[in-house]
């Protein structure tokens, strides 16, 4: 599955923006998605996943009740929600599959191909 992210632009603290990983190819609904960050001179950070189907999602506790990630099959597409940003959400965002497909354990998922990501900067 090739993915690539999108949707990332300069936002005020406080401000929402919602962010879409775009699929390709008819497998798109069989892998579980992963979301990561990286801000300059910083360590990647993994920030949600949802599963094959949708049904299960995990968010960190440094996101959770800002952000919401959701997917939708039939357009190959998974959406991070992101809400209340802070300056330190200001990062390249990048999206990528599980390695294996209809996995519903997230803890165990294995990312790869993050590929491109998309510059997310919020002002103070």
């Amino acid at each position: 599955v090739q993915l690539q992210a999108s949707g990332g632009g300069l936002v005020q603290a406080g401000g929402s923006l919602t962010l879409s990983c775009g699929g390709s190819g008819r497998t798109f609904s069989e892998y579980a998605i992963g979301w990561s960050r990286q801000a300059p001179g910083k360590e990647r950070e993994f920030v949600g996943a949802i599963t094959f189907s949708g049904a299960i999602t995990y968010l960190p506790d440094s996101v959770k009740g800002r952000f919401t990630i959701s997917r939708d099959n039939a357009g190959n597409t998974v959406f991070l929600r992101m809400s209340k940003l802070k300056p330190e959400d200001t990062a390249v965002y990048y999206c990528a599959s599980d390695k294996r497909q209809y996995r519903n354990a997230l803890a165990s998922a294995e990312w790869i191909n993050w590929g491109q990501g998309t510059q997310v900067t919020v002002s103070s």
